[in-house]
């Protein structure tokens, strides 16, 4: 007869207290899995149920890598890689932006040219004449990004419109409102070292390795200190290998990165090092990825996108969770916005914001974000985003058009949008 304190006992009670969430049942027998091998066991089964999470776009990014590195052996060295990067970090804070409102089982269409607004802003702030300091005008373009997505929010939740109506207008008032910043002139150069460093800018070889040991150590720590204090605590947690083996493989995947961008990829002049362009994604990835599953906030956000009338009846307030999400959504875009600026060093009205915004949306449904609301990580968008731009970089590679471009990232995308259909319907049933 088990014992009333049994942590196996008090793990199945805590199931149980949760078992009017779907989500949470589907994981439970990998959960509660004693050993690595039942793990191992319970994984491979929720996966044969329909549930298949991230390894879809794992592998997708593997055959990729082997597809394209066989068409072209420059694909897979250094400085491609990290040219990858670069070029893929728009997409992976875009599809970040997307994120909030894709977990509402709503859409934001207006994220590509709310980005470039936010560019635009802080361009003109920088700008010989203006001469803000390249802070301040971050911070204001920053602001102006997230106040725009308050107005989407809430005329969406106050007065009742589509969410697809609302920012489809956004999409085109403001492409309007970012050419008639620009004006005439058309392009504005960006002259600020520290802004055209974001992207072009890298840490030394020392620092790069010192960055990452100590991004690892705080994620071993948190990982080891979060999962022993669920054990100690009688609640369901993964077995302790499974916690090793989670360390061990950000310590291979971290060695890998630093040793890729640590090569010299210089033509000219060596240049080795750490992107901070990486960091400044990595930074966006934990803040979204700790305020989405460790907060009230983040769990409030999961209720609505599952159930919004179960939430409504728990006290949950709607309106404000869904005009936070839309806001924080633009905000995340102003980033995009700004990266992208300072990878062009400069701003123009050549943005093609409703291409931007279209890869955006598929880099988060490639990565696992659910289109009917409910599931989805921040750091899978960022997966997401990868498999956009390695699609991008291994055709540009090959010289490909760019209409066999969209034909292929469409493809991608039904195959993505497919494999979370199948999946809803398999947890469904």
């Amino acid at each position: 007869m088990a014992r009333a304190d049994d942590p196996q006992v008090s793990a199945v009670e805590e199931l149980e207290q949760r078992s009017d969430d779907p989500a949470a049942m589907a994981v439970a027998p990998e959960l509660m899995a004693q050993s690595f091998r039942e793990y191992v066991r319970a994984w491979v089964a929720r996966v044969r149920a329909g549930d298949a999470g991230i390894l879809p776009v794992v592998g997708g990014l593997l055959v990729i890598s082997i597809l394209f590195q066989s068409l072209n052996s420059h694909f897979l060295t250094a400085g491609n890689l990290v040219n990858l990067l670069i070029q893929g970090a728009v997409y992976m804070l875009l599809a970040m932006a997307e994120v909030f409102v894709l977990l509402l089982g709503e859409i934001d269409l207006s994220a590509g040219f709310v980005a470039g607004l936010g560019g635009v802003v802080m361009a003109e702030l920088i700008k010989q004449g203006t001469d803000w300091p390249w802070a301040a005008a971050i911070v204001v373009a920053l602001l102006v990004t997230a106040a725009i997505g308050a107005l989407h929010g809430t005329l969406i939740t106050r007065i009742g419109l589509p969410s697809f109506v609302v920012t489809l207008a956004g999409l085109l008032g403001w492409q309007g409102v970012m050419l008639l910043v620009l004006g005439q002139g058309g392009v504005v150069p960006i002259n600020s070292k520290v802004v055209n460093d974001l992207t072009s800018g890298q840490l030394t070889v020392a620092a790069s390795w010192i960055v990452m040991l100590v991004i690892v150590g705080l994620y071993a720590a948190r990982t080891w200190l979060r999962d022993a204090r669920r054990r100690a605590s009688g609640l369901v947690a993964p077995p302790v290998s499974l916690t090793l083996l989670r360390m061990a493989g950000a310590l291979a995947a971290g060695i890998v990165v630093v040793v890729v961008c640590n090569a010299n990829r210089g033509v000219v002049t060596p240049i080795r090092g750490l992107p901070w362009v990486v960091l400044i994604v990595l930074a966006v990835v934990a803040m979204w990825s700790f305020l989405l599953g460790r907060t009230r906030f983040g769990r409030y956000v999961y209720a609505i996108g599952g159930n919004p009338e179960a939430a409504r009846r728990a006290g949950v307030s709607l309106s404000l969770i869904r005009t936070a999400c839309f806001t924080l959504a633009s905000f995340t875009a102003g980033i995009a916005g700004i990266i992208y600026a300072s990878r062009l060093r400069s701003v123009s009205t050549s943005i093609d914001g409703g291409t931007l915004v279209l890869y955006a949306v598929a880099a988060a449904v490639i990565g696992g974000t659910s289109l009917y609301g409910g599931r989805g990580k921040a750091a899978h968008a960022v997966l997401g985003g990868l498999v956009i731009a390695a699609i991008d970089n291994g055709m540009g590679l090959q010289g490909y058009s760019a209409y066999v471009r969209f034909i292929v990232t469409a493809l991608v995308l039904l195959a993505a949008v497919t494999i979370d259909a199948l999946t809803r319907r398999g947890r469904t049933a």
